[in-house]
């Protein structure tokens, strides 16, 4: 675990320079570590909605979701685990919180964006008629200014 860490230092290290004037680097891993799983969890937004459930609605026998929310929950199943590997070992990785409570406390986290998203993914589709991947992209970005503060300040604080 120690080497991949290191590795993931050392690449994100590369291009600190360019945004120290900006950022102190926990924030650009932040920044860095959240973006890129944002952006994969973008495109995986995209193949979900256009390839998995094919813009139809998603049967899951005690519910149907709708096919722009269907995809949003497939891909939260992939990006949590990445996301909370990111914020543990990069990000937070000076936090001395037991690893279970930084789970734990991730995990709520998550659930409670995931609602969050879903809330405002019914709003901006189904009520103002947005196209979903727009819809998705307005989401995250507020949930990612959520998620920073929540991050900081709560999963992954120090003692």
């Amino acid at each position: 675990m120690e080497k991949v860490q290191q590795f993931i230092f050392r690449f994100l290290d590369i291009f600190y320079p360019l945004f120290k004037p900006f950022f102190k680097k926990q924030t650009y891993h932040y920044l860095a570590c959240g973006g890129g799983n944002t952006i994969f969890g973008l495109f995986l937004y995209y193949i979900c909605f256009h390839y998995v459930v094919k813009k139809e609605d998603l049967d899951l026998y005690l519910i149907t979701l709708k096919p722009h929310i269907g995809a949003m929950f497939l891909t939260t199943l992939i990006t949590f685990p990445i996301g909370f590997f990111f914020t543990k070992y990069i990000v937070w990785h000076d936090s001395n919180l037991p690893g279970k409570k930084q789970l734990f406390r991730h995990f709520n986290f998550v659930v409670f964006a995931t609602f969050l998203n879903y809330g405002l993914l019914k709003i901006f589709v189904e009520l103002l008629h947005w196209w979903a991947m727009p819809s998705q992209i307005v989401t995250i970005f507020i949930i990612v200014i959520f998620s920073y503060l929540t991050q900081k300040y709560v999963s992954f604080r120090k003692k």
